[in-house]
């Protein structure tokens, strides 16, 4: 190799690790989580206690392609939210 493709390699070579620990550190685990949320969803079934991103928590009374319907209090107030905006399992 000529001294200046060497130079031109090592030049790089920071640029490339820069690019691998963000992968491994940023984008791989977000991944895993949206991946891990999409799975969540999918699987919500009447009876689940969930928690919405704007932090109501209820019970699924219902379940459609694109809708959840949660019973949010003890009086039996139904809400209706797109799946997207469930957060995750409540354990309250």
């Amino acid at each position: 190799m000529s001294p200046e493709t060497q130079a031109l390699l090592l030049n790089l070579l920071p640029l490339v690790a820069i690019f691998a620990v963000a992968y491994f550190f940023m984008i791989k685990p977000q991944q895993k989580r949206t991946k891990e949320q999409q799975q969540l969803i999918r699987n919500l079934k009447r009876g689940d206690k969930v928690a919405t991103i704007g932090g109501l928590q209820g019970t699924v009374k219902s379940v459609d392609n694109q809708f959840v319907t949660l019973i949010v209090n003890n009086k039996g107030t139904e809400m209706t939210f797109e799946k997207q905006a469930i957060k995750g399992l409540s354990n309250k």
